[in-house]
């Protein structure tokens, strides 16, 4: 009998602690994953490195040593620039979004920034014409759309996340409500245009790094580079909100002030993203949900990099293909946004719920 008690209480020691070697308060559950992300995230790295500077020489006519091959590089620099700042904005604001909502399937576009970028720029050809239309280009502009996007948001906060509202779902309502009247609106005057003008407005609408141009710079850079910070500082905090209001309150995290502090720096960053680009809906939904498949765990300090590593390389990936493979320079966010919502719709079906 004691053989027997000894062998249980034996038996019962090397199972508890099995189980607290499976248990860790890190962020990985073994030095195993952890190797295996950090491996996965260089050579996620490197292939974006390449692919970016096959974007600059690939296929350049003018050869290296020549005077004439930094103006070419130059161009191709700005296009390059701008996949970096559409990545940042798009990337970071996309996982944030879904975290704070404790949501993994919807978007940030549904607070209506395409919806709102499309009225504004189909309002302008409809009420003055394809001439106003292609002179509304520079600083004015982009500040103007950047500044009306971050309103509508700050307003729509303001109003549904506050006082006796305090509802982040009614919120997330009102914003797919509001966005799909401003489609619709939209839709309605651009069938009133003539053929010419809608094919002027066409090009403009689908997203491209070719819509943004230099003199955007100076202005877009510093402010993502001050929100990307602010949200990379705030993982610790996102980690608890992702755990929901309740879980946050008793954790003694004002659940309600950080999720509209959080919902400002994502309205930034998409704002600035969507008047520099254009509309990208599927996007950061595409790279949000491959960084969860690769990374096995809920921190948001490894979350985060691993998300702009995947969208750096999915974007400049597509774009050298596109251009120097296939020949097809106007569908790229065409087969983007077709493979982002092809995964939207296969997320979709295996939870079976929004």
């Amino acid at each position: 009998m004691k053989e027997l008690e000894y062998s249980n209480n034996k038996n019962g020691e090397i199972i508890s602690s099995l189980h607290n070697e499976n248990r860790s308060a890190r962020a990985f559950r073994s030095k195993k994953e952890e190797k295996r992300y950090w491996i996965l995230l260089i050579a996620l790295i490197v292939l974006g490195i390449l692919f970016s500077y096959g974007l600059l020489v690939y296929n350049n006519p003018v050869p290296v040593d020549s005077p004439s091959f930094i103006p070419v590089a130059r161009r191709r620099m700005v296009a390059l620039v701008t996949m970096v700042i559409a990545v940042i904005c798009q990337s970071l604001s996309t996982v944030a979004f879904q975290s704070i909502t404790n949501n993994r399937v919807i978007t940030p576009s549904l607070l209506g920034f395409e919806a709102l970028y499309s009225t504004i720029h189909t309002s302008t050809m409809f009420f003055f014409g394809a001439n106003a239309f292609i002179s509304f280009r520079g600083i004015g502009s982009f500040v103007f759309q950047v500044v009306i996007m971050v309103l509508m948001c700050l307003i729509l906060y303001g109003w549904l996340l506050s006082g006796k509202y305090g509802n982040l779902q009614l919120m997330l309502l009102v914003g797919v409500i509001i966005g799909t009247g401003l489609k619709s609106l939209s839709s309605f005057m651009r069938r009133l245009l003539a053929p010419s003008e809608f094919d002027i407005l066409q090009a403009k609408l689908f997203g491209s790094v070719n819509n943004a141009a230099s003199e955007y710079f100076p202005i877009a850079i510093p402010i993502v580079i001050v929100a990307a910070i602010l949200i990379l500082a705030y993982s610790k905090k996102l980690n608890v909100l992702s755990l929901g209001k309740d879980v946050c309150t008793s954790l003694g995290v004002n659940h309600q002030s950080n999720i509209i502090y959080t919902l400002i720096l994502v309205s930034v960053l998409m704002s600035i993203s969507t008047a520099l680009v254009g509309p990208l809906t599927f996007y950061g939904f595409l790279v949000a949900t491959l960084s969860y498949q690769v990374v096995p765990t809920y921190d948001h300090r490894y979350v985060f990099p691993m998300a702009l590593a995947i969208g750096f390389l999915i974007l400049t990936g597509s774009y050298f293909f596109m251009y120097h493979v296939f020949n097809a320079q106007g569908v790229v966010s065409v087969i983007i946004e077709m493979f982002g919502g092809i995964t939207f719709l296969i997320v979709l079906l295996r939870k079976g719920t929004l």
